[in-house]
């Protein structure tokens, strides 16, 4: 029998778009043909996006001819999610990435954007919550909850295995988010300099690439922590369990988040959790119970919950075996993806019928 065939319409070299096309591969032996913007949404290309967006459905509609797919995907439902639902090809399953997917409130684009994700959402056959805190806003929106699937895609237990760092003379702190400014690098960055003039022992690993990081590695040498921190840049993604498990604490600070594979990931491996005080956060993480929450952009918070969390160690042992349990039981991506695709399977299996 032939295998079905995905159109996926999203930015292909993110990690949150590979494990959602392996676990396709992997679990509904589905094949997958690709399909993205060239151009960055960032700055002054927004207006360049917005127009390769108003020319690209029928772009994305000759590419499923040509490969004769049974359904499209697509992740961001202002962007990719619009696009699938312009593109007239059935089934559709979109993803809300953030709580809302309508990011910066104060854009001048605001309202389009609300327009084009309300018209993604009302074509769309399934729609991806990967966490309840985007629950509310679909709600809000008035969409079909029927359509809504609530469920992370998870990690690769097997890939991200659990690994508990004993070493407690120092701190071993990661990062592993994106270098964009809406991941607040430095305010991580200047919480580590009050570390190093109380004289905490530390190292500070952070992963990834990004248009901020000449600007981020400048700032550690204004700071004086150059020689403590690392900027590994872009890895290879088999590279990044063993970073993770070399680490007792994940540090992520954005000013906005959905549901973050990141923060699975590094509870998946033993590392403890310092993050923002937001919605998609708490959904995960309880105060001072399984993790740190911390108010976004405080410097001064972040450094002194840093010393907390390093001043407790026996917390911290108790708190990364039970995270590890918790992502077990509800981030497994074996499980999971196995719904997700079996679900994909119904969609088409219907569309034929």
């Amino acid at each position: 029998m032939q295998k079905k065939r995905i159109l996926f319409l999203g930015e292909t070299y993110r990690a949150d778009a590979i494990t959602w096309m392996n676990g396709l591969k992997e679990f509904g032996d589905f094949e997958i043909v690709t399909w993205e913007l060239q151009t960055r949404s960032s700055g002054i290309s927004r207006i360049k996006r917005l127009i390769e967006l108003s020319k690209s459905f029928l772009t994305i509609r000759n590419t499923a001819k040509k490969f004769n797919v049974d359904m499209v995907i697509a992740e961001r439902t202002t962007s990719y999610g619009f696009l699938a639902a312009l593109s007239g090809i059935k089934p559709i399953a979109i993803a809300q990435q953030g709580i809302s997917d309508l990011w910066p409130e104060n854009s001048l684009l605001f309202p389009f954007k609300k327009i084009l994700q309300n018209y993604a959402f009302k074509k769309s056959d399934l729609i991806h919550a990967w966490g309840p805190v985007m629950v509310t806003h679909m709600q809000s929106s008035g969409v079909n909850m029927n359509k809504v699937m609530v469920l992370p895609k998870g990690v690769n237990l097997d890939f991200f295995e659990f690994q508990n760092n004993n070493d407690e003379s120092i701190i071993k702190a990661i990062v592993t988010r994106s270098l964009l400014p809406e991941y607040k690098h430095d305010i991580i960055l200047k919480a580590f300099a009050i570390l190093k003039n109380q004289n905490i022992p530390f190292e500070l690993t952070i992963v990834g690439d990004g248009i901020l990081l000449e600007k981020l590695k400048k700032l550690s040498t204004e700071l004086n922590i150059e020689d403590i921190v690392i900027f590994t840049e872009r890895i290879h993604n088999n590279e990044l369990p063993k970073l993770l498990q070399n680490s007792n604490i994940y540090i992520s600070m954005p000013t906005t988040e959905g549901v973050s594979a990141s923060l699975f990931e590094a509870m998946a491996c033993g590392c403890f959790p310092i993050v923002t005080d937001l919605p998609g956060n708490r959904s995960w993480i309880t105060q001072k119970e399984n993790g740190v929450l911390v108010e976004s952009e405080n410097t001064k918070k972040l450094a002194k919950e840093i010393i907390w969390a390093f001043n407790n160690p026996e917390i911290r042992q108790k708190v990364v075996f039970e995270n590890r349990k918790f992502v077990e039981e509800n981030a497994n991506y074996a499980i999971n993806m196995k719904k997700i695709a079996n679900k994909y399977h119904e969609l088409i299996k219907q569309k034929s019928s």
